[in-house]
C-alpha cells in the first residue's frame, strides 16, 4: 500500500475530542502534493494517525456552509 503524504497548511478548528485524546478537526490540507482541500476527520494527538474523513474543495465547502446555514435558520423558527 502506498504511503499517504499530507501537509496540514492551516488548522481551522477542533469540533470535538474523544476520551482517548483523538480530535475531530477541520483543516486545510494538501494530500500527496495535490491542491489543498478542506478536510474533516479524526486525528491522533500528534497527527501521527488519522481516521476516515471527508475532503471538500472550495465550492463544496461553500455549499456545505449554505446547507448548514439553512438548517440553523429552520431551527430558529
Amino acid at each position: 500500500m502506498a504511503e499517504i503524504k499530507y501537509d496540514i497548511l492551516k488548522e481551522l478548528g477542533v469540533l470535538s475530542e474523544s476520551a482517548k485524546g483523538w480530535t475531530k478537526e477541520v483543516n486545510f490540507i494538501s494530500w500527496n502534493g495535490g491542491a489543498p482541500k478542506y478536510d474533516i476527520r479524526d486525528w491522533a494527538p500528534e497527527h501521527e494517525k488519522m481516521g476516515k474523513g471527508v475532503t471538500l474543495n472550495k465550492e463544496e465547502a461553500l455549499k456545505l456552509y449554505q446547507i448548514l446555514g439553512e438548517i440553523l435558520e429552520d431551527k430558529e423558527n
